[in-house]
């Protein structure tokens, strides 16, 4: 046997058409007045008319916030070597931070945590003060 050859043991039951005259009732199972009785009557998807209404409501604000990665001075120490570039990239490569989702890198800032005794150069990160003092002590860089 194949799946062409397969039937069901009962025949389907024809779907009752409603409201079409014939000896159905005076209101063809749809109950007295109102819209839903009426022929054509449409309704709108509720949840299309929330969608469009939402930006309007009070207190609302379409921002997506980032979450920014954070680093103590002490993980530097350990990780990196004298000379060497401090980045968002290179910390992933590093794997001392994640990605976000979406695969983007994310922001960084580098906090005073810890001591740094080895001159690094900071790219593309934010810096707290403490932890700016504390590099260029260091003689690093922050660029």
């Amino acid at each position: 046997m194949q799946i062409h050859q397969l039937k069901p043991k009962t025949k389907s039951k024809a779907k009752k058409r409603v409201g079409r005259g014939g000896k159905k009732g005076t209101y063809s199972g749809k109950g007295n007045k109102g819209q839903k009785s009426r022929a054509g009557a449409k309704f709108k998807p509720l949840i299309r008319g929330w969608i469009k209404r939402y930006p309007k409501l009070r207190g609302y604000r379409f921002n997506v916030q980032t979450k920014t990665a954070v680093i103590n001075l002490d993980v530097l120490e350990k990780k990196f070597n004298a000379g060497d570039i401090v980045s968002p990239s290179i910390l992933v490569e590093k794997k001392i931070i994640r990605r976000a989702t979406g695969s983007k890198i994310p922001l960084v800032k580098i906090l005073s945590g810890g001591e740094i005794s080895k001159s690094l150069t900071v790219k593309e990160c934010k810096v707290s003060k403490k932890a700016k003092e504390k590099i260029e002590k260091a003689q690093g860089k922050i660029e």
